[in-house]
């Protein structure tokens, strides 16, 4: 009675019967997982969710967790054969009242009480079993005799007249019991690989869960991110909008001051010709030669060819350029530096260690001992001469990126030419190809110290290929970022100053794997850290 009370227990409140993949709700209680998607699915329309069996009702459509102790509790009783009682077989001759069967008689086709069990024949032929209902299934549909034996040939229960004369005489047959063992130990190795697979199957399917709500909190936590970045976005292009808004509008007001001054200077000179035009015109227009000589003054009257006309324009020309134009360059360089923001809050990404590797590295460079500092020396090292070694005062990197997004830092020494990239390893490793940006599987940002006006001076280009792009400006410091989008193709190269300072971007379809690489050409070049993501 008390399996029969927990099966019960274990029926779904939706369909009624026991649970089929069971989920648990945030109330508490159980459904079949089909079940329960189909009433959430009709409760969609309306947007309001709710417990089919408490009516609590949930703001967002609940997550439905599987409840894996619950699944093994209904995973063992389907496995669990029923109990005597729950047979409910009843003695075939107690008429008055129901007593429960202890044995059934194949010989009598009847089931017996305690009670008639003991006034029973014990004759060979009464053959006793379980109680059960179809005691005609354990007798011979043709000879009515009991089932004794068992024909492996056509896999029948049969009885002794089936294998003396019947249709399987001459065929191997077996005990009962003995053919019953063997089929229960091939069903108990099948259950146990099924036992073993269901088990497997579970913790994969814990393991996908487990992945699924990492899934979700690293999702979450990207929202929240990129929610924050774009937020910050908004503010800055806000503050952006009010700087340049404001620049304009004081260039505006600077430049309408000047060329109002000019103007009303300008004005007073045109009132002063029209002055003398109006006095020369009355002279012209004087009838009396005596008196036209006799006017005081016509000295000043002077041809404007002859009396500094030049000098006036000259002078109104150089007012007219001394007035500032818009600086339109104040608004690109501030939208440069937000579009530089942009680019380091989008590039977040996990610590990766970039090590140099000293199977690679020239004789005349000293690898430091962490594997971050290339050395140019003087002093030769005792390397053996490898097919991976670079003749010339190289290195690169022992990690190689195939794929994804990474960036990695590196600070170079005051004095001295230098080359800092990436290249494939299929790069040469001797000869002058071997300089990496003089061949087209590496790419550099170069230093090149030049010798000018008697002065050192520091050019910065880039190169791939053995052509030469020459940087339109000088780069302040000697720090640089390198980074990496391998499946777009885009190589870049930026100056670390504040804010960051893009200087050139290389795009290109690569075609195998990249590692980083140096050329010192006198002091030194550290890496002060990469990352990836």
């Amino acid at each position: 009675m008390a399996s029969a009370d927990l099966r019960e227990e274990l029926l779904c409140y939706i369909c009624l019967t026991t649970y089929t993949d069971p989920v648990i709700l945030r109330c508490g209680h159980n459904f079949c997982r089909v079940c329960i998607d189909r009433v959430l699915d009709t409760q969609d329309e309306s947007g309001l969710y709710s417990c089919p069996e408490c009516r609590e009702e949930f703001q967002d459509r609940p997550a439905l967790m599987r409840n894996f102790p619950l699944h093994k509790i209904i995973g063992n009783l389907m496995l669990s054969p029923p109990t005597q009682t729950e047979t409910k077989m009843c003695c075939t001759y107690c008429v008055d009242f129901p007593v429960p069967a202890v044995k059934s008689c194949l010989h009598c086709e009847a089931s017996l009480c305690d009670k008639h069990l003991r006034v029973h024949s014990k004759a060979a032929e009464h053959v006793l079993s379980e109680p059960s209902t179809s005691l005609e299934n354990k007798k011979c549909s043709v000879h009515k005799k009991i089932l004794e034996y068992y024909c492996t040939e056509d896999a029948v229960c049969i009885c002794v007249s089936c294998s003396l004369a019947g249709e399987h005489c001459g065929h191997r047959v077996e005990m009962l019991d003995e053919a019953s063992e063997k089929k229960k130990k091939k069903l108990r190795n099948v259950l146990q690989k099924l036992i073993k697979k269901r088990e497997e199957t579970e913790k994969r399917v814990q393991s996908l869960e487990e992945r699924w709500r990492k899934d979700q909190e690293i999702a979450a936590g990207e929202v929240e991110r990129v929610t924050a970045l774009f937020t910050d976005l908004r503010r800055r292009l806000d503050d952006l909008e009010k700087r340049v808004l404001s620049e304009i509008s004081r260039q505006k007001e600077q430049m309408s001051l000047s060329l109002s001054a000019l103007i009303q200077k300008l004005e007073i000179k045109k009132d002063e010709l029209s002055g003398k035009m109006r006095h020369i015109e009355e002279l012209c227009n004087m009838t009396d030669p005596l008196t036209f000589l006799q006017e005081p003054d016509t000295g000043d009257l002077c041809d404007p060819e002859e009396g500094g006309g030049d000098e006036d324009t000259g002078r109104h020309d150089k007012q007219l350029r001394d007035v500032d134009d818009l600086d339109v360059a104040v608004i690109s360089d501030t939208l440069c530096d937000i579009i530089t923001g942009i680019r380091s809050g989008i590039y977040v990404a996990v610590p990766a260690d970039i090590l140099l590797d000293i199977n690679t590295a020239a004789n005349n460079i000293h690898i430091s001992d962490d594997q971050k500092t290339a050395t140019c020396s003087q002093v030769k090292e005792n390397r053996p001469e490898t097919a991976e070694r670079f003749q010339y005062n190289q290195v690169i990197s022992g990690k190689r990126f195939s794929s994804g997004r990474h960036y990695w830092d590196v600070d170079s020494s005051e004095s001295g030419g230098w080359r800092v990239g990436m290249c494939y390893p299929s790069i040469d490793r001797r000869g002058d190809q071997s300089y990496i940006g003089d061949n087209n599987k590496s790419w550099t940002l170069r230093r090149r110290v030049m010798m000018m006006r008697r002065r050192y001076n520091n050019q910065y280009l880039v190169m791939h290929d053995s052509k030469e792009i020459q940087l339109p400006h000088q780069i302040s410091g000697a720090s640089v970022r390198i980074c990496l989008d391998y499946e777009a193709g885009q190589l870049s190269f930026y100056e670390l100053c504040d804010p960051i300072r893009h200087l050139y971007t290389f795009t290109a379809t690569f075609t195998e794997p990249l590692h980083a690489a140096l050329c010192v050409g006198n002091g030194c070049i550290k890496i002060l850290g990469g990352s990836s993501n």
